[in-house]
């Protein structure tokens, strides 16, 4: 039993003893020599220190107990920090090849051999208010047949580079400005006539500058582009072309430029397992010469990847424009006695190749 715990109950039997000092002389002297017997000492109450242990520690802060004796090497390779970019970058490198033999076939049939080659770059920013998109691609086909020469079936340099900016972080709409250049390799023939080229590099060229509006989702799998003010240039850099008037060109000169209305869009989705899909369109009208006259540049691919190599294209491409003429007539002179009429251009892409992203 605990001092305190004594105390607390000797204390009211001690004053029970007290209120009592008138009983009989017995009982007085019984509880004298009962107090005279207790004899009430200062408690003394010490309570249980605890030594604290004091570790020292150097100018690191590192505990001078702290071994290194039982750490482990690391098993892997340390990475390397990489700061955070905003820039998304993408190269891609594919080539087509398709072949046909025939020995002793009884249908009938001639061997041939074709090729696509293509070549893109993509360097886009954005972060926050500002978006920055550009586009480098290159194409390039050719065909040989038995029985005849080499053929040129794609000739194709594009550039894009596209400017936005918002005035807030959750808006998809931008204030844009955009500019665009197209033209092709080699000299382009009306087969089997392989001595007058009717196209050549820079015959034509085309250069698209404009402002206006973009709509972009924020994983660029959809961009709408607006401008009601664009520049479009036509270039026809060979003077025999120009001569001819060839592309829309005044004869004689090498370029010629409107003012018009530019309606742009390109869609990215998923459609299948291992199937994405591409849609681009351009659709543009001049104000001055032929307002409501639109010329359509629409491209529709389908690609379908086999494995991180092998894939497999399937597309469209159409293109109008009221300045491309066919069926021009000429007379020996060499004037033009007919400019002849602009019509839909089609071309259908199938294809299975390798590509490479780096």
């Amino acid at each position: 039993m605990s001092s305190y715990y004594r105390l607390f109950l000797l204390i009211p039997f001690l004053g029970l003893q007290l209120g009592f000092g008138q009983q009989e002389d017995n009982a007085i002297d019984s509880l004298a020599v009962q107090n005279d017997s207790i004899k009430i000492d200062t408690i003394v109450i010490r309570w249980p220190q605890t030594k604290l242990k004091l570790t020292p520690y150097g100018v690191r802060r590192i505990a001078p107990k702290t071994g290194l004796n039982k750490t482990k090497a690391l098993t892997e390779k340390r990475k390397k920090f990489i700061p955070p970019t905003f820039w998304i970058k993408q190269n891609n490198l594919g080539l087509n090849i398709n072949e046909v033999a025939f020995v002793n076939w009884n249908a009938g049939g001639e061997n041939s051999i074709s090729a696509l080659a293509n070549l893109s770059f993509v360097r886009n920013y954005k972060f926050r208010y500002l978006t920055w998109e550009n586009e480098l691609r290159f194409r390039y086909g050719i065909n040989v047949q038995e029985g005849q020469e080499l053929r040129k079936t794609e000739d194709l340099i594009r550039f894009t580079s596209t400017f936005g900016f918002r005035k807030d972080t959750l808006s998809n709409w931008f204030y844009s400005a955009k500019a665009k250049f197209n033209t092709q390799f080699s000299n382009g023939f009306n087969y089997p006539d392989r001595e007058t080229p009717i196209s050549r590099f820079m015959a034509p060229g085309y250069v698209f500058f404009g402002a206006g509006t973009s709509y972009i989702k924020p994983d660029n799998s959809l961009n709408i582009y607006i401008s009601p003010t664009t520049l479009k240039a036509t270039l026809v850099l060979d003077q025999e072309l120009a001569d001819k008037g060839a592309f829309g060109v005044s004869s004689g000169r090498n370029s010629f430029v409107e003012f018009g209305f530019l309606f742009t869009q390109t869609w990215t989705t998923k459609v299948l397992k291992n199937v994405v899909m591409n849609h681009r369109i351009n659709l543009y009208t001049d104000y001055i010469r032929s307002f409501g006259n639109v010329d359509v540049d629409w491209e529709l691919n389908f690609n379908l990847k086999v494995n991180e190599y092998i894939n497999a294209t399937i597309g469209t491409h159409i293109i109008y424009d009221d300045d491309i003429k066919f069926d021009q007539v000429v007379n020996d002179a060499g004037e033009v006695t007919d400019p002849g009429i602009p019509r839909i251009q089609f071309k259908q892409v199938l294809g299975i190749g390798l590509g490479y992203n780096f």
